[in-house]
């Protein structure tokens, strides 16, 4: 694996499965010579009346290679209306992303390539859907986003490691032949023999037989959605182009009504998938994207568009598309103190506030030291001083911003005392501003 520089620290995917089993085996040969630092994860779903004993088998067979593992427990529950499969393997992947090191490792094989191609084609997927896995995946990185949605460029950037699939190009006996001549020992997820499991009725029914007739089936579909991977990559690329650099990625970004409405249907549809991927959004179905097409660019001008698919809502304001998670109740009445804290949670937007510390900008750290520092929702009738003769309300400050009027109520307002001394992305009370060269903070949120 030349990708892997010596010295890298990289994270292993243990099932326990065969698969990952000679993956750990393969690892751990290997990992001397370029002085990698191997651990393991295993995620414990809690679907199988097994789970706890294959907990315990892969943590006996790392103790054996001397290799650190955690065992992760997860609750598939909140998941379930995505079916257990997906469930699982979101779980499975948000757990893998957290996890401090280099790389992480996976034993997807060319069988699971094969299979994943057919599932997404006969799921009616597009391009990106039916495009192949790949053997190196470099994650992208997001920045905290103001308040206003402008982002903090350079402020608290998250480490995520690249993905790795170095079996990618095995089939699935060359695997089993490596445990056989090894002596491996693994486990066999009773599920696995349930054709029931779409995957499981292709492994078992369909692809052997197809395997008779074309034996080489695995390159040739292997080919096929590696095709289908430059295809997107170039519908990506075409999505850039239409977007003029005028859109951004992450939470908090937008995208102008105005360039959907320019384009042909088929680029505006490229266009505005190619923003909810990078926003994080799950991909819609075919007949909700172009649902969410109509209504963006053929609403009146004043309307208020709300388009919700799942946990997520695309949102139309001032000529602008939004996309952001469905927001959560919250308390009305929620005071969080401020006591110098790097972060905080911010539970009424679901989003952690980082205090940003400045020179000659921002709010004042000195004069903040006047009374107790603390976090509000608006309640109604505030005003600031943004200038030092003249009061301003908070809703006539929100308008002026172009603040989105779904964050409006759950802004945290920044007070010092009884006194309103900040309103994230829209204004600071004059007393209170930073003076040149003395220290002030800034709020930002992802």
């Amino acid at each position: 694996m030349p990708v892997v520089s010596a010295g890298s620290s990289i994270l292993l995917g243990l099932s326990g499965g065969v698969d990952s089993v000679v993956l750990l085996h393969l690892l751990q040969q290997l990992s001397p010579r370029y002085s990698w630092r191997l651990s393991a994860l295993h995620v414990h779903h809690g679907i199988s009346p097994q789970a706890d004993s294959w907990a315990v088998f892969c943590a006996g067979l790392c103790t054996r290679y001397g290799i650190p593992l955690q065992v992760e427990h997860v609750d598939i529950a909140p998941l379930r209306a995505h079916g257990i499969e997906a469930a699982a393997r979101k779980l499975r992947h948000a757990a893998l992303a957290r996890q401090p090191c280099d790389f992480v490792a996976l034993a997807h094989h060319a069988d699971d390539q094969a299979e994943t191609l057919l599932l997404q084609l006969l799921r009616g997927a597009g391009v990106k859907g039916v495009a192949a896995m790949p053997l190196v995946k470099r994650a992208a990185t997001h920045a905290p986003l103001s308040i206003a949605g402008r982002g903090s460029r350079g402020e608290g950037m998250a480490h995520h490691p690249i993905l790795l699939r170095p079996l990618l190009h095995c089939p699935r006996q060359e695997i089993l032949d490596y445990a056989a001549a090894e002596n491996l020992q693994w486990i066999e997820d009773e599920s696995n023999a349930d054709d029931s499991y779409p995957r499981n009725f292709l492994r078992h029914r369909v692809l052997p037989l197809l395997g008779e007739e074309f034996p080489a089936y695995r390159d040739t579909l292997a080919r096929s959605a590696q095709h289908f991977a430059e295809a997107s990559g170039l519908l990506d690329d075409l999505a850039r182009l239409d977007t003029q650099n005028a859109a951004g990625k992450g939470h908090g970004a937008t995208l102008e009504v105005s360039q959907l409405q320019t384009l042909s249907r088929p680029r505006a549809k490229n266009l505005l998938r190619y923003f909810l991927h990078g926003s994080g959004a799950p991909m819609p179905q075919a007949v909700q994207l172009d649902d969410m097409l109509q209504q963006l660019c053929g609403a009146r001008q004043d309307a208020a568009v709300c388009i919700r698919y799942g946990d997520w809502q695309i949102r139309r304001y001032r000529g602008k598309v939004y996309v952001l998670g469905a927001p959560g109740e919250f308390d009305r009445n929620l005071i969080m103190p401020w006591q110098g804290e790097a972060e905080l949670e911010w539970p009424a937007l679901n989003m952690r506030l980082h205090f940003i510390h400045t020179r000659g900008t921002g709010v004042s750290l000195e004069k903040l030291q006047r009374a107790p520092v603390t976090l509000r929702l608006r309640q109604g009738g505030e005003t600031l001083r943004s200038h030092p003769n003249a009061a301003r309300t908070l809703k006539n400050l929100l308008q002026e911003h172009c603040i989105p009027p779904w964050q409006r109520e759950r802004l945290p307002l920044l007070y010092c005392g009884d006194e309103l001394v900040c309103v994230p992305g829209a204004a600071i009370a004059a007393e209170y501003r930073a003076a040149d060269g003395s220290a002030g903070v800034q709020l930002a949120f992802d």
